[in-house]
């Protein structure tokens, strides 16, 4: 049997031919780093907080901001931020380690469905009844995706996905980063265009102290239209590697991937038996109670992770596992997500070092001075580009909400604009950010799942950021103009 080869792209000028991009890893300590030095270089500040009851949360107060005693961030606490982000709590986001500790669970839970045979015997029925049609699953699950964007914010729950949608689209002979993008963007596309997000639109909107159905029109179009813009955009890619898989911007790791995500799929035809039927009807299932638990019942990690290590034991029961091959298979799948787990502590350590140098006030207190006097159009567009670089230091999108509106959504009033259109422009610059944000579990996580490295997704991506900021720009000065 001959093994094929696979032609390596290569870059013949001089240094640049041996060069290589860091790791995922590499990139949020070089961050880590660079933000601790700014905190010895921007002053430190603060604004007043005081408990808003509507949101459960403390709100800066505007006109407050006041000089505090510098806290700049040193080696020590440089190499301390990516464990004290697995567990620090912050006014803006919760601990990583509970997302953390969910990846480890879903790991498990995957390992343990893949060892069963049900997920590559499922793989096998899907793509034979899509044959020829395969890139239909991309705007409808994009679709799918950008409804729990919109409606419940879907983010850390979005990363089970990846790992199951990798290889049915690469049996789609799609490739990682189709997957990826499916997902990314679908619930990406989904939260910039927030309807009744709750984490977005609603806490904006309290913090803002107007309805959260203002506005909601403008939004719903943006939902709509950027969904079509990101399906256009992916579907392009996707059709271009169907045709020719060395046009993939990872088709160097082609042997590797295929390896890893296809297996288990030698060739033989997998028998889809009763018991796989059934185990993958919990398989779907255990999503759908997540969906459910999140969007209703009020779920958060330790829940959802619960409910998959009760659905783990489930499927060992359905599939008459011994005691010793559950518990490896487990292990072994948890393995698997081991480096994912860890990236998301490392990027939380970025807003560790940021909060606990007392800068993230003073660049606010910057921006709420860069925006005074503005004209309405000219203002609302400030206000969205300003709302891009806060979004980088705050990835959280609920916090992000409660830091910037109390000051912004007051401003918007002397330029003659809508507070609804403030939060407009908040959730869309966040929305667009949070699709390439390395401080962004998501983000990071999700990419590792699919093995993507983050710069090539960067390169492949910044276009249709393009195209989105420009469309978010016309759409808010438009709104501007007719307010």
């Amino acid at each position: 049997m001959t093994t094929q080869t696979i032609p390596q792209k290569t870059n013949k000028r001089g240094f640049f031919a041996n060069f290589k991009f860091p790791s995922a890893y590499t990139i949020l300590f070089i961050l880590i780093a660079l933000v601790a030095m700014l905190t010895w270089i921007i002053p430190a500040g603060q604004y007043d907080r005081v408990m808003n009851d509507d949101l459960g949360r403390e709100v800066p107060v505007t006109g407050t901001y006041q000089s505090v005693e510098s806290n700049p961030q040193g080696v020590i606490d440089v190499l301390l931020a990516p464990i004290d982000g697995f567990y620090d709590h912050n006014t803006y986001e919760a601990a990583a380690i509970d997302v953390s500790l969910f990846i480890l669970v879903i790991g498990g839970f995957l390992g343990l469905v893949t060892k069963t045979g049900a997920i590559d015997a499922g793989i096998e029925r899907v793509t034979a009844r899509l044959h020829g049609r395969e890139e239909l699953m991309i705007p409808i699950l994009m679709a799918l995706f950008a409804a729990g964007g919109t409606v419940y914010g879907m983010a850390e729950e979005s990363l089970p996905f990846y790992t199951l949608l990798v290889p049915v689209m690469m049996a789609a002979r799609f490739d990682p980063l189709v997957a990826a993008a499916t997902v990314l963007l679908g619930a990406g596309i989904g939260v910039l265009g927030s309807t009744i997000n709750p984490f977005a639109t609603v806490i904006a909107a309290n913090a803002s102290g107007i309805p959260f159905t203002d506005g909601i029109m403008l939004r719903v179009f943006m939902l709509v239209a950027g969904w079509g813009i990101c399906v256009a955009y992916v579907m392009r890619y996707a059709r271009m590697v169907q045709k020719d898989q060395t046009k993939s911007i990872v088709y160097d790791k082609y042997e590797e991937n295929k390896a890893h995500f296809l297996g288990n799929q030698n060739g033989e035809k997998l028998e889809f038996t009763m018991t796989r039927k059934v185990i993958l009807a919990i398989f779907a299932g255990s999503f759908a109670v997540m969906i459910y638990g999140v969007s209703v019942a009020g779920w958060w990690m330790a829940e959802i992770s619960a409910m998959f290590l009760a659905a783990t034991i489930l499927v060992g029961l359905v599939a008459r596992m011994s005691e010793e091959d559950f518990t490896n298979s487990f292990i072994d799948g948890a393995r698997d997500l081991l480096g994912v787990a860890l990236i998301i502590g490392i990027a939380r350590g970025i807003v560790v070092i940021m909060d606990r140098g007392m800068i993230t006030d003073t660049i606010l207190n910057s921006a709420e001075h860069m925006i005074t006097g503005l004209s309405s159009v000219v203002f609302i567009n400030v206000m969205f580009f300003l709302e891009i670089l806060l979004s980088f230091l705050v990835p959280s999108t609920s916090g992000l909400a409660v830091l910037t509106m109390p000051i912004m959504a007051p401003l918007a009033d002397f330029a003659g604009v809508g507070r609804e259109l403030v939060i407009t422009a908040y959730q869309s610059a966040s929305g667009l950010v949070n699709l390439i944000t390395p401080t962004s579990a998501v983000v990071m996580g999700g990419l590792a799942i699919a093995k993507v490295p983050y710069v090539r997704w960067v390169k492949w991506v910044a276009p249709l950021l393009g195209i989105l900021t420009v469309f978010c720009v016309i759409v808010l000065s438009i709104g501007a103009l007719i307010a």
